[in-house]
């Protein structure tokens, strides 16, 4: 069956994820706390609030998410072993093909060092989408 998003925008994330995340931006854009953040940096607390299933706070430690396409790990995880850069791996397939919330529901079985990596990962793969939107600058 074909794909239902329109030809001319390809993302490999599913499209009710999308509007889901879109949703938490612009309501984190409207937190005066948050109006100093990076388009990925926003991105990522709302993919953070987006999957939060476990009533934590959404809070992130990691500001250094990789801009460049050359890998889809932040580089604060270059030197991870490889079964974590596999599992994280994994983790962004599964939120292409199965949505984000299911990902983030495998991830949290891990550790939360995985689960920091891949809101990252996925932040980073999602800003272009989001910035050619007009979601995040």
């Amino acid at each position: 069956m074909p794909d239902q998003l329109t030809p001319e925008i390809k993302i490999p994330v599913q499209e009710q994820d999308l509007h889901g995340i879109t949703a938490e931006v612009k309501r984190h854009q409207e937190n005066p706390e948050k109006r100093g953040l990076s388009g990925q940096e926003l991105i990522k607390q709302s993919i953070r609030s987006y999957t939060n299933t476990s009533g934590q706070p959404a809070d992130s430690t990691h500001n250094d998410a990789k801009d460049s396409d050359d890998s889809v790990l932040p580089d604060y995880a270059k030197d991870a072993p490889p079964e974590t850069k596999l599992e994280i791996e994994h983790l962004l397939g599964m939120a292409f093909k199965e949505g984000v919330l299911k990902a983030t529901q495998e991830a949290e079985k891990s550790n939360p060092y995985i689960l920091d990596v891949f809101h990252d990962a996925l932040a980073g793969k999602l800003y272009d989408e989001l910035k050619k939107r007009g979601i995040v600058e």
